[in-house]
């Protein structure tokens, strides 16, 4: 699988990241789940303090206890910034108070990458330097990034932030690509050519910054997923069918070999737990579509092109 450098950081980093959220789901078997992902050429994993109400990072600690993978063969990265019953809390005390929490239940001295997660309107720039500067000083904290924000809030973050935001993590996949809609249909009077993003893509490659691609099988917000549903989207899924032949692959494969594609060198976040899945989608992460096929994959997605 190919290895990124995540942003201008000392990272090699799996293409693919194996996202934990449904860690916790009955019947998991959190060792299998993670050696499975490692075997699989699989070095990242994504956390965030909300995620099973932090369960999920409390089973992968102990998952990862019994196997074979030391904490320095991987890179851990969880977000902060969600708090279940009141909204977006990007202050200085939420901020340390849940990276503080992270550890714990991690079982680790350091995470390797903090994202603020989703955008906390209420955010004061000043607040949220004062807590990397000492998560970072602390050595809690070895990289800072975002999720969900558009180069304006970024921008604000950065008048008080010292440190690079290496990291912005985006819906992204065949059925959700308003950010590459908005490049393709400039100045153009229809749905597609409004700009709801302020350019994300296009200011994430100028900045370096490492584009984390989630939910890459869904259509909508979590409606469902589009890889296997021929009835909403027969003409994606023929088109997914008849590339994954070609390559001896799945049409999963082929869904992320879309996003893999794309020059921006994305990471996809893949939430799978079923070790098959995981086998599945990694075998299939070294394929690269021509030119004619992703445009070809872009369209049977129901993508116009001007």
């Amino acid at each position: 699988m190919k290895q990124l450098n995540i942003a201008n950081t000392e990272m090699k980093a799996s293409q693919i990241v194996l996202g934990c959220m449904r860690m916790n789901e009955p019947g998991r078997d959190a060792a299998k789940i993670i050696q499975t992902a490692y075997d699989h050429e699989i070095n990242f994993f994504d956390h965030a303090d909300i995620y099973g109400g932090g369960e999920c990072e409390t089973i992968f600690a102990k998952g990862l206890k019994e196997t074979s993978i030391s904490r320095s063969d991987i890179y851990l990265q969880s977000k902060v910034g969600i708090r279940p019953g009141v909204a977006f809390d990007f202050s200085k005390q939420h901020i340390i108070e849940a990276v503080e929490g992270s550890l714990k239940r991690l079982d680790t001295d350091y995470l390797d990458a903090l994202l603020l997660h989703r955008p906390d309107t209420l955010v004061e720039p000043e607040e949220v330097a004062e807590a990397f500067s000492m998560l970072e000083k602390a050595g809690k904290v070895r990289a800072f990034g975002v999720s969900n924000q558009n180069p304006g809030q970024i921008e604000l973050l950065k008048t008080a932030v010292k440190q690079p935001l290496h990291i912005n993590q985006l819906q992204f996949g065949l059925k959700h690509t308003g950010m590459i809609d908005t490049g393709i249909n400039v100045n153009m009077d229809n749905q597609a050519g409004l700009v709801r993003d302020s350019g994300i893509l296009e200011y994430s490659r100028i900045q370096n910054m490492t584009i984390q691609a989630w939910s890459p099988f869904q259509y909508g917000f979590f409606e469902g997923p589009f890889v296997g549903n021929t009835e909403k989207f027969p003409e994606l899924n023929a088109k997914l069918a008849e590339l994954a032949d070609q390559y001896k692959s799945t049409p999963s494969g082929i869904a992320i070999a879309f996003i893999n594609r794309h020059p921006a060198n994305m990471q996809t976040i893949i939430g799978t737990m079923t070790t098959s899945r995981i086998i599945e989608v990694t075998d299939a992460a070294d394929i690269v579509l021509t030119r004619d096929e992703w445009y070809a994959l872009y369209q049977a997605a129901g993508n116009l092109l001007p």
